[in-house]
């Protein structure tokens, strides 16, 4: 690749720009009215103005984007994190477009994106997971019967999105009911999507992310884990590495299953 454009802005286009002309590669910035003279807009090889202040103007307008990245004749779309980066119709118009999109393929966005379709991908895997169901639950007896069999505490959690939203915890029986209906309400509200499932709710737990890098070619790799249990209202606080309670042989069975994980939605 000789050009790419970095549909991000701020300090997280920067440090991609940096890493793409050590490269040798030139490099496109895009930028809302607000941003014109922000620093990466300044570092670029080249830099277009995608619209006004509001993300959804600007930011978040993919089409314009990939009308921008045709015009200058660009090889690749890098999105960083955030914003079109995990929108799963972007990557697929990029590819359409006969660009590459530096990031995971369509399929993979999808399925990641919705955790019960991603349990249902990993399951082939064997792959530890927290007892459960499976599947979007909307029907209140079942739903109950099911908490019964997993035994109490259990934890209502909506399948799209995240950052703790859709998700209620429900300690007995009597409060199951009210709890979902929350759950389901949160849910539609935040992501457009009330489907909601149900899982053992594991009091006091640790977590901790593996981050992974897979190519076109099949090859997966871990590069080992971010320590996040610090943590405010479910949001992450602090991010840290390596995890100081993990033995090596944690971290190794960690690291394969991370790998199996990725492998499942890119195979």
């Amino acid at each position: 690749m000789k050009k790419i454009l970095v549909a991000n802005r701020g300090e997280i286009a920067l440090r991609i720009m940096r890493t793409i002309r050590k490269m040798g590669i030139q490099s496109v910035a895009v930028f809302s009215e607000a941003d014109r003279n922000a620093p990466h807009v300044v570092f670029a090889d080249e830099a277009v103005c995608l619209g006004p202040a509001p993300s959804a103007d600007s930011y978040l307008n993919g089409d314009k984007i990939i009308a921008f990245a045709l015009e200058l004749e660009v090889d690749g779309i890098h999105p960083g994190y955030g914003f079109l980066s995990e929108n799963a119709g972007f990557a697929k118009k990029v590819t359409e477009a006969g660009i590459n999109f530096i990031g995971p393929g369509p399929e993979a966005i999808l399925i990641m994106g919705s955790k019960l379709a991603a349990k249902e991908c990993v399951k082939k895997y064997n792959i530890p997971m927290v007892p459960g169901i499976g599947r979007a639950i909307d029907d209140v007896s079942f739903a109950k019967q099911t908490a019964l069999q997993i035994g109490y505490p259990i934890l209502i959690k909506a399948s799209a999105g995240g950052g703790g939203k859709g998700m209620r915890i429900v300690e007995n029986e009597a409060d199951f009911e009210e709890q979902m209906q929350r759950a389901v309400s949160e849910a539609k509200a935040a992501f457009g999507d009330g489907a909601v499932f149900i899982e053992k709710y594991v009091s006091s737990p640790r977590h901790i992310e593996i981050q992974v890098l897979a190519d076109k070619h099949g090859n997966v790799l871990h590069l080992f884990e971010r320590e996040c249990s610090i943590q405010r209202r479910h949001q992450k606080v602090v991010e840290e590495s390596p995890s100081v309670i993990l033995t090596p042989a944690i971290r190794k069975k960690m690291g394969e299953a991370a790998v199996l994980v990725a492998k499942s939605c890119t195979t």
